[in-house]
């Protein structure tokens, strides 16, 4: 689900991951209902487990969680980072770079993720950066990097590198003005996916 090669909507037959996993259906009933729990399945009577699918609103909103956990979290990141944080923000940047080169959304997807989580976790904010996680998680099937323009993602990605000066310089003034602009662009981009491929559901639906 994460990895996107799930997206929302997808059945997950009980007997089917037991019989995959070599296990009974109970632990894999009990994985499920874990699943429930953190968002990413949904169970209805008579359809079975599926992955969840969101709403266009409940989309926007975690992207909202995002962009306020983030932010709550850049300002000590850039303050507190050390030599190896940069490291691993500079190597997720290159590794973003080399997706847009390449044209590889997802792998452009994967290492966005990465990217936010390198600096945010400097932070020290362990409990924050968890919920961080924990909101991403949900939007994970949707996969909104991959069903964008490849100029979009190298508009966001010039975003990107600008995060990354600031972060480098450890200039949380300018990280922060630099994030704001950034989620400006993606709440756009989101708010832009398109509804006609099966990625949300139905706001009316029961």
């Amino acid at each position: 689900m994460l990895s996107g090669s799930l997206p929302p909507g997808t059945g997950l037959p009980l007997r089917e991951f037991a019989k995959l996993f070599e296990v009974s259906a109970i632990p894999v009933r009990e994985s499920l209902q874990t699943l429930i729990g953190e968002g990413l399945v949904e169970h209805r009577p008579h359809f079975g487990y599926t992955v969840t699918r969101l709403t266009t609103a409940e989309l926007r909103e975690l992207y909202l969680v995002r962009e306020r956990l983030e932010s709550a979290a850049l300002a000590a990141a850039a303050q507190r980072a050390g030599d190896e944080d940069h490291r691993l923000a500079v190597a997720a940047h290159r590794r973003m770079e080399q997706a847009v080169l390449a044209d590889d959304p997802a792998g452009y997807h994967r290492e966005t993720r990465n990217f936010h989580l390198a600096l945010t976790r400097p932070s020290g904010m362990a409990r924050l950066v968890h919920m961080l996680e924990y909101a991403w998680n949900i939007t994970e099937p949707v996969q909104p990097m991959v069903h964008i323009s490849a100029a979009e993602r190298a508009r966001l990605q010039a975003d990107h590198h600008q995060q990354l000066a600031a972060f480098l310089a450890g200039d949380a003034e300018a990280l922060l003005v630099a994030t704001e602009q950034h989620h400006d662009r993606l709440n756009r981009v989101v708010a832009e996916l398109p509804t006609d491929i099966g990625l949300f559901a139905d706001p009316d639906s029961p």
